[in-house]
């Protein structure tokens, strides 16, 4: 038996997309019935705070996490999160939930006048330190994997974490690069933050 050529293969099945690594996280419901995923919400992450290139992540989103392994990590103790992707600093993409289902990535969350933004929109962490600066790989990733989304998903915004639940969290914060973003891919200017596009 033959596989089909690479450029054969559906980039999306099931809500899983092709060029991620695949690493499934328990962490996940169903969507609203009635739900149209149109949002996608931009993070940053890195466990300990501000040391990349470890598996913490990995392992915070699927509950297997050693608690002990650092004394930060009793302040999350029994954290029970996930977000959709995850792009690492040298642009490596990890998917951990289905799109076609509600990642717990936003909690308490608004996003013009609409609540609980995971019901509607699919999350995005970057690897990085809030306010700290992200690699060009991580932008390069981010771009092909959101115009991914809206050739599959009616995206009509993105936003940062910090939009969605403003004065919870400053995610992904001043250092990410919102007008590079917007340049890449050519989306107006509306489905963006305006605080990010002057």
């Amino acid at each position: 038996m033959t596989t089909a050529p690479e450029h054969r293969q559906p980039l999306w099945q099931h809500g899983w997309y092709r060029r991620a690594r695949a690493l499934p996280s328990p962490n996940f419901g169903s969507r609203p019935a009635d739900s149209v995923i149109d949002l996608i919400v931009l993070h940053s992450i890195s466990l300990p705070p501000g040391e990349f290139d470890g598996e913490h992540v990995q392992a915070l989103f699927t509950n297997t996490l050693d608690w002990d392994a650092h004394p930060y990590f009793q302040s999350i103790r029994g954290l029970e999160v996930s977000a959709h992707f995850f792009i690492r600093r040298d642009g490596a993409l990890w998917q951990f939930v289905s799109a076609d289902d509600r990642a717990w990535h936003a909690g308490p969350s608004c996003h013009l006048g609409r609540d609980n933004c995971n019901d509607f929109s699919i999350g995005i962490e970057l690897e990085g330190l809030e306010g700290g600066l992200f690699e060009m790989a991580q932008y390069d990733a981010l771009q092909s994997l959101c115009a991914a989304i809206a050739r599959r998903y009616p995206i009509q915004a993105i936003a940062g974490h910090e939009h969605v639940a403003p004065g919870r969290k400053q995610d992904p914060g001043p250092g990410f690069d919102w007008p590079r973003l917007q340049s890449a891919l050519a989306w107006p200017t509306d489905r963006f933050p305006s605080s990010t596009t002057g």
